[in-house]
C-alpha cells in the first residue's frame, strides 16, 4: 500500500494522537476505536489488516502495551514511504511516524499522569478523589467494550456471518472475566482458530 502525506499530515497525525494521549484512560489500548476512525476509514493510511496486525503483535509481544501506537506509525511512515521493499526513504518514513505517534501518545498522558498522581497522592483521603476513583472503573470498562467491538468487527470477511467472531468475543470476555487463565492462552488459542480458518 502506497500513500501521499505531506508535512501538514505529518502535524495532524502528531495533533491527533496528542489528543488522544489525553483520552486514554487506563491505556493507549482504550483510543484503539478513535485510531481506527482516523487512520483507516477518514485518511486511510493504513488497511483494515494493518490495524489489527498492529494491535495483535504488540499485545503478544512482551513489553508495554502501548507498543501498538509505535506499530501502527511505522505501517503509516512504511506506507508513505512507498512500502517496505521502497529501501531506505521508506525505512526513515517508518522511523518517523513511530516517533510522531509515540510522542504524542506519550508525551500529554505522561506529563498529566505524573502531576495528577502527586496531588492524588496528597489527597487520596477526600472524598472527591475517591469518588473519581470508583467513577472511572465503568468508563474503562466501556472503552475497552469499545476497543473489542472494533478490533472484531474489522476481522472478518463482509460476505460471512460474523456470528462466529461474537461467540468468540463472548466467550473470551468471558474467560477472562471469571477464571485466571493468562491472556498469553487466549490469544494462542485465537490464533491457532484463526490459522485453522475458524475465525
Amino acid at each position: 500500500m502506497t500513500i501521499a502525506m505531506h508535512w501538514q499530515d505529518w502535524l495532524a497525525l502528531f495533533a491527533q494522537y496528542l489528543l488522544l494521549s489525553m483520552l486514554s484512560i487506563s491505556g493507549a489500548i482504550t483510543t484503539v476505536p478513535d485510531m481506527h476512525r482516523y487512520l483507516v476509514d477518514q485518511h486511510g493510511w493504513l488497511t483494515d489488516a494493518q490495524f489489527s496486525s498492529s494491535v495483535a503483535i504488540a499485545q503478544a509481544a512482551p513489553g508495554p502495551n502501548v507498543l501498538f501506537v509505535a506499530l501502527m506509525g511505522w505501517n503509516v511512515g512504511i506506507n508513505a514511504g512507498g512500502g517496505i521493499g521502497a529501501g531506505p526513504q521508506a525505512w526513515a518514513l517508518g522511523l518517523l511516524g513511530l516517533a510522531v505517534t509515540m510522542v504524542g501518545i506519550m508525551l500529554p498522558s505522561t506529563t498529566l499522569t505524573y502531576f495528577a498522581t502527586r496531588w492524588g497522592h496528597r489527597n487520596r483521603e477526600r472524598r472527591g478523589v475517591r469518588a473519581f476513583k470508583q467513577g472511572m472503573a465503568p468508563v474503562v470498562v466501556g472503552l475497552l467494550v469499545a476497543t473489542g467491538w472494533v478490533l472484531a468487527a474489522g476481522n472478518h470477511d463482509t460476505n460471512a456471518p460474523a456470528w462466529h467472531i461474537w461467540l468468540l468475543t463472548g466467550a473470551t470476555a468471558f474467560i477472562v472475566w471469571r477464571t485466571r487463565l493468562h491472556l498469553l492462552w487466549l490469544l494462542g488459542a485465537g490464533a491457532l482458530l484463526g490459522a485453522f480458518g475458524f475465525v
